[in-house]
């Protein structure tokens, strides 16, 4: 509450998060088409999963979609767990189910936690098996929420345990928003036949809220290029100085700096592209070395910049000043030159990029709703 305070205050335009700061607006042509395909198929369809971003369980909610949604039998698949902090994601489940949704948190790229989301889908098409001989499971989200991994592994568990006639082609997969963009169908068993589509992610045509916006900008939900990657890093940087988290992170960046293998091991060269998810090469143990005191650097960063903080994370100007200073050091410990042309730039993308590789811990952005986090007849719980 108290981010979205400073952000209705005037952060986003005083801070200059965009010339044009307010409404997110990213409705490529085939989102329109999408999303008028997918009211058609969600009109046949026996049941829904509906993917969602586990650090932004309710900004990654597509609303103009809800409704149908909500008439339907529907689970929640918070994907992304890995990501997020696993107390808070507690409390968002149980949020979900004290409202009668069937809500299960799952990584989309764990054999073990698919397994149980298709549990719950078994469960839920219990009595529908029963009289129809072909159903139809829905898969829906915004964009990089994870549907087509989930499909795949969802094929893969399939052609273990049931009988197909043919191999079936995986969905397209990819770190960046829109690579699925046709709705697909995938046979996963028969007796009865029960068919899996894949859809687009699709947005509603304009975010009128500012910060789910920038929420849904810095999970990697809406392009870049689209919002800007400095205004996402800024809105990130305030996230953490409002709720305190560098200041969490100075015993973990004490026992990193007693532990380090800096003085023992040459850095190579090294880009941060390379930590997302790869199955085929992995980064070799001096690579991994240099990024992990990189990260720490990172984190030393940020918490002696706030702890040596004098002025009010509350106020506006004082939140600035504090952000530019937490650039200008960020620079430093991700070794960017100080004459690059676009030093701003390559600060923001590297670090953008160590937060959706969860390479800076777990977060969940999205604030868990009163009731669940001040339960009647309990003590206030503070959520970091």
């Amino acid at each position: 509450m108290l981010l979205k305070k400073t952000v209705k205050k005037g952060l986003i335009g005083g801070m200059s998060f965009a010339k044009d700061a307010g409404k997110v607006n990213w409705f490529p042509g085939h989102m329109a088409a999408a999303t008028r395909a997918i009211r058609n198929r969600l009109k046949l369809s026996d049941l829904v999963i509906e993917v969602r971003d586990a650090r932004i369980p309710l900004s990654s909610a597509n609303e103009d979609l809800q409704s149908q949604m909500s008439a339907k039998r529907r689970i929640i698949a918070l994907n992304k767990k890995d990501l997020a902090n696993p107390n808070v994601l507690n409390k968002w489940t149980r949020h979900f189910e004290s409202s009668q949704q069937d809500c299960i948190a799952i990584n989309a790229h764990s054999r073990s936690s698919v397994m149980k989301l298709l549990d719950l889908v078994e469960l839920k098409l219990k009595e529908v098996i029963a009289r129809e001989p072909t159903l139809l499971v829905m898969v829906v989200g915004v964009p990089n929420v994870g549907k087509s991994a989930l499909i795949n592994s969802v094929h893969q568990i399939a052609a273990s345990r049931f009988p197909v006639q043919e191999r079936l082609k995986r969905a397209t997969v990819g770190p960046l928003p829109g690579v699925t963009q046709d709705i697909a169908g995938f046979k996963i068993a028969h007796r009865p036949s029960i068919y899996v589509l894949d859809s687009p992610g699709v947005l509603v045509p304009s975010i009128p809220d500012i910060e789910t916006g920038l929420k849904l900008a810095l999970s990697g939900s809406v392009k870049d290029s689209v919002v800007g990657e400095e205004r996402i890093a800024q809105y990130f940087l305030a996230i953490l100085n409002i709720r305190g988290t560098p200041l969490h992170w100075k015993y973990l960046v004490e026992g990193r700096n007693e532990g380090s293998h800096a003085d023992c091991i040459d850095k190579p060269s090294y880009n941060l592209k390379d930590l997302r998810h790869q199955r085929t090469k992995q980064p070799d143990s001096s690579a991994m070395h240099y990024v992990g005191d990189m990260i720490s650097e990172v984190q030393r960063s940020l918490y002696t910049t706030l702890s040596e903080f004098d002025g009010d994370t509350e106020d506006e100007n004082d939140l600035e000043c504090l952000i530019e200073q937490q650039f200008e050091v960020l620079q430093k410990a991700l070794k960017i030159p100080n004459k690059a042309s676009e030093a701003r730039l390559m600060v923001s993308k590297k670090f953008l990029t160590l937060f959706r590789t969860g390479r800076l811990g777990p977060f969940i952005l999205d604030d868990v709703p009163e009731t669940v986090t001040n339960p009647p007849n309990s003590r206030r719980v503070v959520v970091l």
